[in-house]
C-alpha cells in the first residue's frame, strides 16, 4: 500500500514537472507568459500500470502530451534540465535516437519511462485524451509511435470482455514469461504489451471462462497457432489518413514478421518485430512445458508453483557469452548499457 500511494505522489510531480516544461519552452519560443501558462501539458499513464497488472518494483510507463510549439529538442534539453534539478531523481539517461524516443529515470524510486508526443494544438488541457483518430493528423513517425502506447493500451481495455478475469489470467502469464525468461522485447521475445494481447485474444475466445481457463486455453492455443499467421484483436482498420499500417502483402520487412502480433489502436503496427526464429523456437518450447504442465493441474497431479518454477538457463548450456559495459562517466555508462541492450539480439542466431 505504501508503494502505491508513492506511485501516485510520483505520477503528482511529474504531472506538474510537465506543465512547468511547457511553460518554459512556451517562453522559449516567445510565447507571452500569460499565454504560455494557459498551455497545460498532460502525462498518460500506459503499459502494465494503466493495465492495472503492474507488480511491486515495476516501472510505469508515462507519455508526456504537448501543445504543438513545444519541441522534441525541448524536452531532451528543457525537461532533462527539470529532472536533473530534482533530488529524488537518479539513473537519468535520455535516449533520444530510439525507436521511440525516451527518457528513462528512478523518479522518488520507481522506474520511469517517459515518451514524448507533441500535438497539431495550441494547447493540451487537463481533460484532453487520446482516443480520436484526427489527433494523430500531421504527426511524424516517431510521434505516432509514442502516442499509440497509451493508444494501444486504452484499445486493449475496450475489446476485452471481462476485465477482472483479463487482469488475474494476464498477471499469472506475465509472471510465467518472467520465470521462464521469455520476457524481453530488447532481447527478442515478447514484452508486456504483446503478452497482454495474447491474453486478451483468448479472453474473446472464451469471454466467460474464469481466470484458469483462460490460462489453459492460452497454453493449449497458441503452442498450436500457425505463425507467421498474426493475432488481432480487431480487423486492421485504414483510416482516413492513409498512414501506414501493418500489411505483409505491401511490404516487405512486414511479410518478414516471424510472430506478428498486431496493435489494436490505428494506424496498427506490429509488436513483435525483434522476435527471430530462435526465439519463437524457445517461447514454442515454454508453451510446451506450460501447457504440460497446466493440464497436470486440472487433474490435480501438479501445483502452480510448479508452472513458476525458474528457467535454469545457466546450467542448460556448455559456454557462454558475457558482455561488460564499462565507462569512466555515469551517465555515459546507462546509455551505452540501454544502447548495447537493444543491439544484442541482432547478433543470436
Amino acid at each position: 500500500e505504501a508503494e502505491s500511494k508513492n506511485r501516485e505522489v510520483v505520477l503528482g510531480k511529474i504531472d506538474k514537472l510537465v506543465k512547468q516544461f511547457v511553460y518554459e519552452a512556451s517562453l522559449k519560443h516567445k510565447l507571452t507568459e500569460t499565454l504560455a501558462k494557459s498551455c497545460g501539458g498532460k502525462i498518460f499513464a500506459f503499459g502494465s500500470y494503466r493495465l492495472g497488472v503492474h507488480g511491486a518494483g515495476a516501472d510505469i510507463d508515462m507519455l508526456c502530451v504537448v501543445p504543438s510549439h513545444v519541441t522534441r529538442d525541448d524536452f531532451f534539453e528543457i525537461m532533462v534540465d527539470l529532472l536533473k534539478g530534482r533530488s529524488e531523481v537518479s539513473e537519468l539517461t535520455p535516449v533520444s535516437s530510439a525507436h521511440v524516443p525516451v527518457i528513462k529515470m528512478q523518479f522518488g524510486g520507481v522506474d520511469i519511462d517517459l515518451t514524448f508526443a507533441s500535438l497539431n494544438r495550441p494547447t493540451i488541457p487537463d481533460d484532453f485524451e487520446l482516443l480520436d483518430n484526427s489527433i494523430l493528423r500531421g504527426l511524424d513517425e516517431k510521434t505516432i509511435r509514442s502516442v499509440n502506447g497509451s493508444r494501444v493500451t486504452d484499445e486493449i481495455l475496450r475489446l476485452v470482455p471481462n476485465i477482472p478475469s483479463f487482469r488475474l489470467a494476464l498477471r499469472c502469464i506475465k509472471f510465467w514469461a518472467k520465470r521462464r525468461a521469455v520476457y524481453s522485447n530488447s532481447l527478442g521475445f515478447l514484452g508486456g504489451v504483446a503478452w497482454a494481447m495474447l491474453v486478451a485474444r483468448i479472453c474473446q475466445l472464451y469471454p466467460n471462462a474464469c481466470a484458469g481457463t483462460l490460462v489453459y486455453r492460452f497454453f493449449k492455443i497458441f503452442l498450436v497457432w500457425k505463425w507467421p499467421r498474426p493475432v488481432l484483436l480487431k480487423a486492421i482498420e485504414n483510416g482516413p489518413m492513409h498512414l501506414r499500417v501493418w500489411n505483409p502483402k505491401f511490404y516487405e520487412v512486414d511479410f518478414e514478421h516471424k510472430m506478428p502480433i498486431i496493435t489494436p489502436a490505428y494506424p496498427s503496427m506490429c509488436a513483435t518485430h525483434n522476435v527471430s526464429l530462435s526465439t519463437r523456437q524457445i517461447m514454442g518450447s515454454e508453451l510446451m512445458r506450460g501447457l504440460s504442465i497446466v493440464e497436470r493441474i486440472m487433474k490435480g497431479e501438479a501445483k502452480w508453483t510448479d508452472l513458476f518454477a525458474k528457467d535454469e538457463f545457466f546450467r542448460r548450456y556448455k559456454f557462454y557469452m558475457q558482455v561488460n559495459v564499462t565507462s569512466t562517466d555515469e551517465e555515459a555508462s546507462h546509455g551505452l548499457h540501454g544502447f548495447l541492450e537493444s543491439r544484442i539480439r541482432q547478433y543470436l542466431v
